[in-house]
């Protein structure tokens, strides 16, 4: 077990009618709200306009930037920072998914900076403050909720690239299941790829002694594969919303990776993917990740045979480890195709022209990843693989 330390300050708000708890919790930050949503979809389910009833009993003033993306873009956050400069907001509200939650989160910082919003992102700068801010989650995905994490795309340049701060944590995040129950399938379907693949990534490391951890992780992946394809074919069932949805914030909220390093190169790959394609984040990392886990399963087949056998009960009687392994992986691609989650870049219409790109991107400062240590070309080899 490596040493470490936690810290998570995120005060988490979790259950059915809990949106009233903005009147306890946004006072305290001041009376000027920048409001952050995305494409108009909790003007639908009104969700929009519940939160604008609360401000209003507040008496808050209210500014909003909708339209955040998907693979969420500076130039959006750049339009936030601005507004929060020119209106001298207090603090910010994010109401949406991962993506508007990124977004909110380096918006926060670059309304405290005089420089590019970028630079942030790019590691150029740190940043040195930023303004408070709160969610209120829709969607089970990412985990951005309760972390400091954040994932913006240049579109520009065709950049993607995580970062973060000790100021992009939030200071509190409300989870209403009831307020995910009109996400549709394909929406459900990529979120529960994704909050797997963030579990997957810290469970593959190379720290020993990990007992209370790796059963930590197993048994959420384990709920996770019970209950995700329930919730596929019952898409407004609360009970099964709100166990995905936690599942969703656990799996990276940093709780299950105390002592492990982790390794991310298949997110940093996707990263290169969605930057130049700009696929859907899940999408990229359903077809990955099992090439990813077949071009390294020989690095501690051990390790992936425990998944194998804990997760998705493979019997390894009569078997090698590495067969039991290997079978492990294939049950993961199985289940991710039983609930409706693309196997090929193909299915995006991606070929094989811009592989070189892509893998000079996911590398463009090094070697990624911990457990496979990936080198430009050993990136090609799980592009081509996902073709």
């Amino acid at each position: 077990m490596n040493d470490f330390t936690f810290y998570n300050p995120v005060k988490l708000i979790f259950g059915k009618g809990q949106l009233e708890k903005l009147t306890e919790e946004l006072p305290s930050y001041g009376k000027k709200v920048l409001v952050v949503y995305g494409g108009g979809s909790i003007k639908k389910n009104g969700l929009y306009d519940e939160v604008m009833s609360l401000l209003d009993k507040l008496g808050m003033e209210v500014h909003e930037l909708a339209g955040v993306e998907p693979n969420p873009r500076i130039s959006t956050a750049r339009k936030g920072a601005e507004i929060c400069k020119e209106q001298e907001i207090d603090v910010l509200l994010a109401v949406g998914g991962g993506s508007v939650i990124d977004c909110t989160k380096l918006i926060a910082c670059a309304a405290k900076y005089d420089g590019d919003a970028w630079d942030f992102v790019s590691k150029k700068a740190s940043p040195k403050d930023g303004l408070p801010f709160g969610t209120v989650l829709t969607l089970a995905a990412t985990g951005s909720e309760m972390n400091a994490g954040s994932v913006i795309t240049n579109e520009e340049t065709e950049e993607k690239y995580g970062w973060g701060s000790p100021f992009t944590f939030p200071k509190f995040s409300i989870l209403d299941p009831t307020y995910t129950m009109s996400v549709p399938k394909d929406q459900t379907v990529y979120g529960i790829v994704d909050m797997m693949s963030h579990i997957f990534e810290q469970y593959f490391n190379e720290a020993t002694n990990t007992p209370v951890q790796d059963e930590m992780c197993e048994g959420v992946l384990r709920a996770i594969i019970e209950n995700g394809p329930k919730l596929v074919e019952d898409l407004e069932n609360y009970d099964l919303r709100a166990t995905i949805l936690i599942a969703g914030t656990l799996g990276l909220n940093n709780f299950l990776r105390l002592g492990y390093q982790g390794d991310w190169a298949s997110h940093e790959i996707e990263h290169a993917i969605s930057a130049v394609y700009d696929i859907p984040h899940a999408g990229g990392l359903a077809i990955i990740f099992p090439h990813w886990m077949r071009q390294y399963v020989d690095v501690n087949p051990e390790r992936f045979a425990r998944m194998a056998e804990k997760v998705f009960q493979v019997n390894p009687e009569g078997k090698t480890t590495k067969e039991v392994a290997l079978e492990g992986i294939d049950c993961l691609r199985s289940f991710w195709s039983s609930i409706g989650a693309p196997e090929t870049l193909a299915d995006y219409g991606i070929d094989n022209s811009k592989i070189e790109l892509m893998a000079e991107k996911a590398t463009i400062n090094g070697n990624i990843g911990n457990f496979s240590n990936m080198s430009k070309e050993d990136v090609e080899k799980v592009l081509i693989a996902s073709l």
